[in-house]
């Protein structure tokens, strides 16, 4: 299974093209088993400007399998992951994107990303870019 972050299923809903999107059709395309966060849904469902855009967004999301992404294990990893990047002097952003990457690396779940918070999962921890390690 390939998770995929929020920003890229933004991007598919409202028809951009860009690498990242061109990626997740070709996986929908080969069949690949797509997953969808919970917390990713929330992103893209509270984005939503009308309930038209919200009921065609859920319809689309409901389609590929919902991953819950915290439960204690990951929390307490995703604290030590953070802690473990600040100490290399680097600050995520964004609480989500850390349990996000934490439950991918413990996993061994690629994410589909376009986020710059996640490259250094990528580069000190271990987690797999759908980019540059397809399944």
């Amino acid at each position: 299974m390939i998770l995929v972050d929020s920003s890229i299923w933004i991007d598919k809903l409202a028809r951009r093209r860009n690498l990242q999107t061109q990626a997740l059709e070709a996986l929908i395309i080969a069949g690949q088993d797509i997953g969808v966060g919970d917390l990713m849904l929330v992103e893209v469902l509270q984005g939503t400007r009308d309930e038209r855009t919200y009921r065609a967004a859920h319809a689309r999301l409901s389609e590929f399998a919902t991953v819950q992404i915290s439960d204690h294990r990951v929390a307490v990893q995703a604290a030590r992951h953070y802690r473990c990047l600040r100490g290399l002097g680097i600050t995520i952003r964004k609480t989500i994107d850390t349990l996000i990457a934490t439950r991918c690396i413990l996993d061994r779940l690629p994410l589909l990303y376009s986020d710059r918070d996640f490259d250094p999962f990528v580069q000190h921890l271990g987690l797999r870019s759908a980019l540059a390690d397809p399944e």
